[in-house]
């Protein structure tokens, strides 16, 4: 019996066409409360890209890839990026400058801006954040960076921050997090909160940083948006965002 599913946000609630999440989709999310099955945000955006929810309520939320998990009444898990990796970033972005975001609770700057990161909110609609000096974010609680590097330039980058993990979803950029948070781990925490077993628990991805996600619970899905290998390895791939995927596998599973 499923009593949790985790959601992910961009390419799977969320259109990348539209920008929005069908009202198909909202409706089985309903349907899910109805039948007493939690659900659950699990992305990598943060509190203020939460917007596209239109603020349909959620028992628990995973943002930033895991770093900071809450539910409207407490926060349950949070993780930053170790200060000596943060000053070893700047340092780095001084010799190979980049366009780098920033993310803190409810905020997200960027040291610089170019076409790159005008590409990717063309996609999320959720960063067009102002670029400025950055100099000062070793003081402030950064629970995630958004770096514009390719796979090889991310290996480098990684070997000046030892004390964090990279995913991406896209070509043009990766997320750069603390060892620690994950969306596996975020899922643990919620388990923990609300006593419910991982044989009890469902999630939906489509890009790379949801396969720990769905290795991780009980029951996979991968939407038909989804990269190669998270299809390959889902327990059912259903159709994609914008052709009601969300529903088709929730009534394949019996859950509405």
């Amino acid at each position: 019996m499923i009593k949790a599913i985790f959601f992910d946000i961009d390419g799977t609630l969320v259109s990348f066409k539209t920008h929005q999440i069908p009202e198909s989709t909202f409706l089985a999310l309903k349907k899910l409360k109805e039948n007493n099955i939690k659900i659950f945000i699990a992305t990598g955006r943060g509190k203020d890209g939460l917007f596209v929810l239109k603020d349909f309520e959620f028992d628990g939320y995973i943002t930033l890839n895991g770093q900071y998990c809450y539910t409207k009444d407490k926060i349950i898990y949070e993780n930053t990026i170790n200060k000596n990796d943060l000053t070893h970033l700047l340092s780095y972005l001084e010799v190979h400058p980049f366009p780098c975001g920033f993310t803190e609770e409810n905020t997200k700057y960027f040291n610089m801006r170019d076409e790159r990161v005008d590409e990717i909110h063309a996609i999320t609609h959720n960063d067009d954040h102002p670029a400025g000096d950055c100099s000062q974010v070793i003081h402030h609680k950064v629970y995630q960076c958004m770096c514009f590097v390719n796979e090889k330039e991310e290996k480098e980058l990684l070997k000046v921050m030892p004390h964090c993990i990279a995913a991406r979803w896209h070509p043009l950029f990766c997320d750069i997090s603390p060892i620690g948070g994950t969306k596996q781990n975020g899922i643990d925490q919620f388990l923990k909160y609300y006593d419910i077993d991982l044989s009890e628990t469902m999630a939906f991805g489509d890009g790379g940083n949801d396969k720990q996600m769905l290795e991780h619970v009980a029951v996979s899905v991968a939407m038909g948006n989804a990269n190669d290998e998270l299809k390959q390895m889902a327990d059912y791939v259903s159709d994609d965002v914008d052709h009601d995927g969300i529903v088709k596998a929730l009534q394949h599973y019996h859950l509405i």
